[in-house]
């Protein structure tokens, strides 16, 4: 096969610290689905996690987020569960498994995850990173080395990422 097209190049990475009980994080999923029409596969969106202590589901529901990618849904999860974040904060974590089940996911393996703690490694690490990172709220971006703080004010924060994006697209 003689292809002389040059390989497509690496996307830019966003990645986004994220909390499933956060009302901000909720608010953030408008901008997210607009650079994901902006910039398709040129932008990896990446969820990164986290939990905040003053949300008690949180670290389960991190944890939930996880499986749910493994189960290959982890966007569509975080924003059903991010709509009922109230709900979440009365019901904990048995709304987790029936987000799942409604979704078509496997209900019983999210409630196996769930207890066994095999995702919590990876809820840990995230939150180290993020600590490491001076994150301190959600959601906060990270892209091209640069923190962008969406835990204060989302004000004008996609049009800085598209900046950057655009940036290191073109470079």
């Amino acid at each position: 096969m003689n292809d002389s097209s040059s390989p497509a190049p690496s996307p830019v990475v966003l990645d986004v610290w994220c909390e499933l009980q956060c009302p901000d994080c909720r608010t953030a999923l408008g901008d997210l689905d607009a650079l994901r029409e902006r910039y398709g596969e040129r932008l990896d969106i990446r969820l990164r996690h986290f939990p905040l202590e003053k949300h008690k589901h949180a670290f389960a529901a991190a944890q939930a987020a996880e499986e749910a990618l493994a189960q290959g849904k982890g966007w569509e999860y975080v924003r059903a569960v991010l709509d009922r974040a109230e709900e979440l904060d009365r019901a904990g974590e048995p709304l987790l498994v029936a987000v799942a089940g409604e979704l078509g996911l496997d209900a019983e393996e999210f409630d196996t995850a769930l207890v066994d703690g095999r995702h919590i490694l990876i809820v840990d690490a995230d939150q180290a990173e993020g600590k490491a990172l001076k994150v301190t709220g959600t959601p906060t971006y990270v892209i091209g080395g640069e923190r962008l703080d969406g835990g204060k004010t989302q004000e004008g924060l996609r049009t800085r990422v598209e900046e950057i994006a655009d940036r290191l697209l073109a470079g």
